[in-house]
């Protein structure tokens, strides 16, 4: 009953923003990109370094599934196995600071030429889909 109650909520998320909001977003993802990757070298310069993603493999122990059990026979007990356990995390790692502030430079003019390109984008979703 529970999972039939959670469909009209999954298929209200899909259709969420007008469509004038979804054109604009569709035209200008890639401005968006730049604007993440813009904040995330505005914060390795503020910080000094950089974070980056590792993925490690950690010992686990977890049960085992049982071997099956013809029937009649009592099944054995419960076993530990160990597994590996992915997991994702973050470190400080060391940057060139002159290099990162000319990332920064290319990127913010980058960012200029495409906000320019998506003034006319922009102003034909609002004239074809008016709110």
């Amino acid at each position: 009953m529970k999972r039939l109650l959670l469909l009209p909520a999954l298929l209200a998320l899909t259709a969420c923003g007008t469509p004038q909001d979804q054109c604009i977003n569709r035209n200008t993802r890639d401005l968006r990109t730049i604007d993440r990757l813009i904040t995330e070298t505005k914060g390795n310069l503020d910080r000094g370094y950089a974070y980056e993603e590792v993925t490690i493999w950690r010992p686990s122990w977890e049960y085992c599934d049982p071997p099956p059990v013809a029937e009649g026979e009592q099944p054995p007990p419960p076993r530990l196995c160990l597994d590996e356990e992915q997991e994702t995390i973050r470190r400080p790692k060391a940057i060139d600071l002159a290099a990162e502030a000319k990332k920064l430079d290319g990127l913010l003019a980058k960012r200029a030429q495409l906000a320019r390109a998506a003034e006319p984008v922009i102003a034909q979703c609002r004239a074809q889909y008016p709110e």
